[in-house]
């Protein structure tokens, strides 16, 4: 019987050992997360000892648990790198179709533009929405692949051109007809640059002309054509009219900082270009000519440039054009035993019967925590602790193997009794 006690303390012992093995041998694995050999005693059912002195048959192993402590945040240049800091596993579509989950967040971008693991698993967002008012919302009902787009974006045209000017109240009118190429025929003017429904670029100039007290001509030039007010003949300005205290009261007689100009054809077979004028910021004080603020809405099209990832796990595109958009919103799980998850391989767990049903989430709400871009969690191994355990384990099986020696000594010395 002392054989069959040892023999099942060696295989304890090796258990421990393999176990501490693949902890050192996983120590600098991302996202990994290390595990403890944990034993129980074993007594035969058989013996009816009342007197409680009954000996043991010896130990098994009682499971493996997985710890599933924070790991290190380490940071790197790749903004695709993803870190959890606190609860949650990232959620991954795998190759055969099935759901996987992680902490490993080392992710690049296959030539389809999906965001992958180094397995091909692809990372799982709630899809973007946009709402009324341009507001983007997720919808949280639903996962997809994270795909990175390849083509270029859409352009936007101009439709709306915000001027907050300031004109010189000191200066004298012009006396000559205006003329854009004589600037001894306006007082000032400024420029900006305005977009078509193709992308294409338009340089936009404004010119103002002084005509008497507290009024001026506002000129409007589009690639050097003049647009004029909607309904109006090409030629004629926006009048601007001043009250004393040097605040833009009307446009053309109407009690209004909005205007809207004619129609514009800017060639190519982009479609025409109206704009909406919105002078509420425009004065007329005695001081120089300065813009405080020239902004319209239209852009060119672009290509992607960057990907950002806040805290929350929003995915933004970044464009060549200034522009960004959410692609997606990345999709955190959790369980209620996550050490009843399945290892995989990979650094990859899958739910099972004893782990419960996955909970989705979403970063920074209810226990999720919160996602750190530009970082990867590293492994929760400690090395020291490890190779204190290795020590033990080897003395542990030094110790069995020893009672397995000595039980073989007993044993000879009662064959050779004669």
């Amino acid at each position: 019987m002392p054989f069959r006690i040892a023999l099942s303390g060696l295989n304890a012992a090796s258990t421990d050992l393999e176990v501490t093995g693949n902890n050192i041998a996983n120590s600098a694995t991302n996202g990994f997360k290390e595990s403890r050999a944990e034993f129980a005693d074993v007594y035969a059912n058989a013996i009816q000892d009342t007197s409680s002195n009954a000996a043991g048959q010896g130990v098994r192993v009682a499971r493996v648990a997985q710890q599933f402590a924070q790991g290190t945040i380490d940071f790197t240049s790749n903004n695709l790198d993803l870190a959890i800091s606190g609860q949650g596993f990232f959620v991954l579509e795998s190759t055969d179709g099935t759901q996987a989950y992680t902490r490993a967040g080392a992710y690049s971008v296959d030539r389809d533009g999906f965001v992958i693991n180094h397995a091909n698993d692809r990372l799982q967002v709630y899809p973007a929405v946009t709402g009324v008012g341009s507001t983007t919302t997720f919808n949280t009902g639903v996962l997809q692949d994270l795909q990175l787009p390849t083509t270029p974006s859409a352009p936007n045209a101009s439709t709306t051109l915000t001027a907050a000017i300031n004109v010189n109240s000191s200066q004298s009118a012009p006396t000559a007809a205006f003329n854009p190429a004589n600037p001894a025929t306006y007082n000032s003017s400024t420029s900006t640059t305005v977009y078509d429904s193709l992308g294409n670029a338009h340089t936009t100039t404004i010119y103002y002309r002084k005509t008497a007290a507290n009024t001026w001509d506002q000129y409007l030039y589009i690639d050097g054509n003049n647009v004029p007010p909607a309904g109006q003949p090409v030629g004629t300005p926006f009048a601007l009219g001043f009250d004393s205290a040097g605040t833009l009261t009307t446009i053309d007689g109407v009690a209004t900082t909005t205007a809207t100009t004619a129609a514009y054809n800017p060639g190519s077979g982009a479609a025409n270009i109206t704009l909406n004028l919105d002078l509420a910021g425009t004065t007329q004080y005695g001081s120089a000519f300065a813009v405080n603020n020239l902004a319209q809405d239209g852009f060119t099209s672009g290509r992607l440039a960057g990907v950002d990832i806040d805290t929350e796990g929003v995915v933004f595109a970044r464009y060549t054009n200034g522009q960004s958009s959410a692609l997606g919103k990345v999709a955190l799980a959790k369980f209620n035993n996550q050490q009843g998850l399945r290892q995989v391989g990979d650094t990859n767990w899958v739910e099972s019967f004893s782990s419960g049903t996955p909970q989705l989430g979403e970063a920074g709400t209810s226990s999720f925590g919160q996602i750190q871009s530009g970082a990867l969690e590293a492994s929760n191994v400690d090395i020291a602790a490890q190779l204190v355990n290795l020590i033990t384990a080897q003395r542990n099986f030094q110790a069995n193997a020893e009672v397995i020696s000595t039980a073989d000594a007993v044993t000879q010395t009662v064959i050779n009794i004669r």
